[in-house]
C-alpha cells in the first residue's frame, strides 16, 4: 500500500476523537503488511516498533495524530468521506500517512541506531487530549528517548516549505464554563431579581481584563434564556485561555476564581467555574530545531514561525522528552483547516516522509 493509498482511505473514513476503533485495526493491518511490530495504546491509538542497529534502548518516537473532526464534508472528492458530519478537516489524515510512509523506509534497511516507535495517537481534537492518554501507560519506559519528532500541515506555506519555531511554539489551552444562577423574573421589577445577566456580563467584562501580551481569554458562548422582559434564572457561557508562561496560566485561574467571588458579592447570585486544564504548551528543544532547521536549508526550503496561540496536545510529549514539532507546507490552494472545504495538497506527502526519514537518521 502506497501512503496516498493510506490516506485516502483515512480520509474516506473518518473517526471522531477515541472513537477511532477502525482506523486503528486499518493501521495495524497495513503495517503488519510492512513485517512492522505494533500494540494497542490508549485504547484507540496504535505504537510501532522498529529495532535497528547498536543499542536498542536509544529510542526516537515519531508521532502522528488520527482523530476527526465534526464537520460535513464539502470538497467533492472522490474520496470525501463516507460519513456524513464527520470528516479529516485538520489532515490528521495526511499526518498518518506521512508516519506510514516514515515507517515504511525505516523498515526496509533497519539501518538507523536504536529503536523506532512511530505512535498514532487518537484524540487529539478533543481534552484531556490522547497524548496524555499514551503518556500515563509508560510505553517508553526502560528506553532512553533522544527526541519526539512530530508535524502538522499548513496552508500558509506551500509544498516543500518546512516551518519551524525555537522554544515555545504553541500556547497551552484551557476550557472555561460559568453556570451563574441568580433569582429571575420580570426586567421591570428589579427589587425582586438578581440579575444573572448582568452579573455574567460583568464576568465577562472583568474577565476580557486579563487579556496581556502572554494571555488571550475569550468567552466565545453565552446562553442566557430569558426575554425582552424576563431575566432567567441562570446564564451559561463558555471560553478559553490560552497563554505561553505555566506561571501566568494559574494565576489566571486564580484571577477567575476571584473576579467570580467578587461578581457574586455584588449581585447576588451563584457562579460555578469549572476550568478544564487542556494542553501544555508546545516548546521546541533548542537543539533539535536547530538539527531540524540545517535538514529544512540542506534539502528543502526553511521558514521562520512566530509562537501561535493555538494549541496541540503534543505539548503533553514535549514537557517530558527532548522533541521538535514542525509545521509541513500543503499550499494555500488547500484552503483553511478546520473547514468543509480544506483539501491538503498530496504531494506534500512525499515531502513529509523525506524530511520526517531524514530527521530521524539525524537526531
Amino acid at each position: 500500500m502506497t501512503p496516498i493509498e493510506f490516506r485516502r482511505h483515512i480520509h474516506a473514513n473518518p473517526e471522531l476523537s477515541f472513537e477511532e476503533y477502525n482506523t486503528a485495526t486499518f493501521i495495524e493491518n497495513s503495517l503488519a503488511q510492512c513485517g512492522i511490530e505494533t500494540y494497542r495504546i490508549a485504547g484507540t491509538g496504535v505504537i510501532a516498533k522498529i529495532e535497528g542497529l547498536g543499542d536498542t534502548k536509544r529510542a526516537v518516537v515519531l508521532r502522528a495524530d488520527i482523530d476527526a473532526l465534526p464537520i460535513v464534508e464539502a470538497t467533492a472528492l472522490e474520496y470525501a468521506s463516507k460519513k456524513h458530519g464527520v470528516m479529516h478537516a485538520c489532515g490528521h489524515d495526511m499526518h498518518a500517512a506521512i508516519l506510514f510512509g516514515t515507517l515504511q523506509r525505516l523498515a526496509e534497511k533497519r539501518d538507523f541506531n536504536g529503536t523506532i516507535f512511530g505512535v498514532f495517537q487518537p484524540g487529539e481534537e478533543l481534552v484531556p487530549g490522547g497524548a496524555s492518554k499514551v503518556l500515563a501507560e509508560g510505553p517508553f519506559e526502560g528506553y532512553d528517548v533522544v527526541a519526539v519528532i512530530a508535524n502538522h500541515v499548513d496552508s500558509t506555506l506551500e509544498v516543500g516549505e518546512i516551518g519551524l519555531c525555537n522554544g515555545a511554539f504553541m500556547a497551552s489551552n484551557d476550557e472555561l464554563r460559568f453556570r451563574v444562577t441568580g433569582r429571575g423574573g420580570h426586567g421591570a421589577m428589579r427589587e425582586k431579581i438578581d440579575d444573572s445577566v448582568a452579573a455574567a456580563a460583568n464576568i465577562v467584562v472583568k474577565a476580557n481584563k486579563l487579556n496581556d501580551s502572554k494571555t488571550v481569554l475569550s468567552i466565545g458562548k453565552i446562553v442566557a434564556d430569558g426575554a425582552t422582559n424576563i431575566i432567567p434564572d441562570s446564564v451559561y457561557m463558555e471560553g478559553t485561555m490560552r497563554t505561553f508562561d505555566g506561571t501566568r496560566r494559574e494565576r489566571v485561574w486564580s484571577e477567575l476564581e476571584s473576579i467570580v467571588k467578587d461578581v457574586d458579592a455584588n449581585w447576588g447570585t451563584k457562579t460555578e467555574l469549572i476550568i478544564s486544564h487542556g494542553y501544555p504548551t508546545v516548546t521546541n528543544n533548542i537543539a533539535l530545531t536547530q538539527v531540524a532547521r540545517v535538514l529544512a536549508q540542506e534539502s528543502f526550503k526553511a521558514v521562520e514561525l512566530s509562537k501561535r496561540y493555538t494549541a496541540e496536545d503534543f505539548g503533553f510529549f514535549t514537557e517530558v522528552y527532548p522533541s521538535v514539532f514542525y509545521r509541513l507546507g500543503v499550499g494555500s490552494s488547500s484552503g483553511a483547516s478546520h473547514t468543509d472545504s480544506f483539501a491538503p495538497d498530496e504531494r506534500a506527502i512525499d515531502v513529509g516522509i523525506d524530511f520526517m526519514t531524514a530527521l530521524t537518521y539525524r537526531v
